[in-house]
């Protein structure tokens, strides 16, 4: 089985995929992590990483080539950002978390420790970023509902569910498809 769990940053997908994941006993794998592991390894903060990426694409197309393989090989969950659409042909499931930035920016200060202002700017920074990247690279808009709808078979506006209730809508979902 493959399933495919896409939101922005702090919508809850790595926290989220990594439980459903252990719960159903597949392998998981989060593209946002390999990214800040390869930012970590080039020596490059977060942003500077972003605009080294911006300037060098095959960066975006090494990690998207990686979750193709993984994935054809593998019963797995992959978090990424743009798993679903490249995954589309596939996965067996694709989930969307969404909710507002404020409340995304709260969420990663607090799970980071770090400052809201610093958090927010460099969210925006990131977001922007992979917004122009992806729609260079693949001709994607991620903000267009249409394709949105028609592309996810679950979209979870996360903003006042608990982890739990995340995850039993999840499960809840994946058995009326008959997946698990």
């Amino acid at each position: 089985m493959i399933l495919t769990i896409s939101g922005l940053h702090g919508t809850g997908k790595s926290t989220i995929g990594k439980i459903i994941s252990q719960k159903l006993g597949i392998k998981y794998y989060s593209t946002g992590q390999a990214f800040r592991e390869l930012a970590k390894e080039m020596k490059f903060s977060l942003e500077e990483f972003t605009d080294y990426v911006e300037k060098n694409p095959h960066i975006d197309k090494k990690l998207d080539k990686k979750i193709i393989e993984i994935a054809s090989r593998d019963n797995i969950l992959i978090d990424s950002q743009l798993s679903a659409y490249i995954l589309d042909s596939i996965a067996d499931f694709k989930i969307l978390l969404t909710c507002p930035l404020e409340t995304r920016v709260n969420r990663m200060t607090e799970r980071d420790n770090s400052n809201y202002e610093e958090k927010l700017k460099e969210t925006l920074i990131r977001e922007k970023s992979e917004l122009a990247r992806f729609n260079k690279l693949y001709e994607l808009d991620l903000n267009n509902q249409s394709i949105i709808e028609n592309l996810y078979n679950l979209i979870i506006d996360t903003t006042e569910l608990t982890i739990e209730e995340v995850v039993e809508i999840i499960f809840a979902a994946l058995k009326k498809q008959e997946l698990i």
